[in-house]
């Protein structure tokens, strides 16, 4: 990662920080996007001279065509930061059911497009989608509906970007700060319920998660992949 240039939407916090922070590590510069200016200042801080940030509403185009103007290159894009919810069919509201395609798969779309025409081309892109892609939940139709898509934007533009390489990571459970947001009886119960559910007997780390992603940026053979970090969630 050395001297190279590293765009992470949603890099104040979980697994999108710690990998601007690796990318740091190992001599890359970052740019983080984030909604909130005082938690992206306090994230461009703890990582020193070799990060920069601006706000984004992953959301609305235009803060996302705003966000990418004034980058004349870039090496890599990773763009995991969105806010949606899940329910089940006829008990969720129409707004809430829209919320991962809009947030988290508009949002993941329209940054690669106003990302593609300034990555190297020795570059890449990770999309983030989740493994309920392949294993859905029973109260979250449209959320596996959006993850399952997005998995399947990355083996196209993978063919349409060439040879720009874009893989997809299809995380399980990560045990990041975010789940410290939630009350800890909820997160207790989602621990335990994942952790029946997976080979491995537990959530990720956001350090796995990380290593997974930086491996589909620096991995210059790898491309319409989707890397599954879950713990053989997938699986059982």
């Amino acid at each position: 990662m050395k001297d190279q240039l590293v765009v992470v939407i949603g890099g104040t916090s979980g697994i999108g920080f710690e990998v601007a922070r690796r990318v740091v590590e190992r001599g890359g510069q970052v740019v983080l996007g984030g909604r909130d200016p005082e938690r992206l200042e306090r994230a461009v801080s703890t990582l020193g001279a070799a990060a920069s940030g601006r706000t984004v509403d992953v959301t609305d185009k235009s803060s996302i065509a705003a966000f990418f103007e004034p980058l004349t290159r870039l090496d890599h894009l990773f763009a995991p930061g969105s806010s949606y919810g899940r329910g089940k069919l006829l008990e969720i509201s129409d707004e809430l059911a829209e919320s991962p395609f809009r947030a988290k798969f508009w949002g993941q779309y329209y940054a690669v497009k106003n990302a593609a025409p300034k990555i190297a081309k020795t570059g890449s892109i990770v999309l983030m989608a989740g493994a309920y892609s392949v294993r859905p939940p029973v109260d979250g139709a449209a959320y596996a509906a959006c993850n399952g898509a997005l998995e399947s934007l990355g083996r196209a533009l993978a063919l349409e970007l060439s040879p720009v390489r874009v893989n997809v990571v299809s995380p399980g459970m990560i045990d990041s700060d975010l789940w410290a947001r939630v009350p800890s009886e909820v997160r207790e119960q989602n621990v335990a319920s994942f952790s029946r559910d997976t080979l491995v007997g537990r959530p990720g780390t956001v350090a796995e998660a990380a290593e997974a992603v930086l491996y589909l940026m620096t991995n210059t053979y790898t491309t319409g992949s989707v890397l599954y970090p879950d713990g053989g969630f997938s699986l059982r």
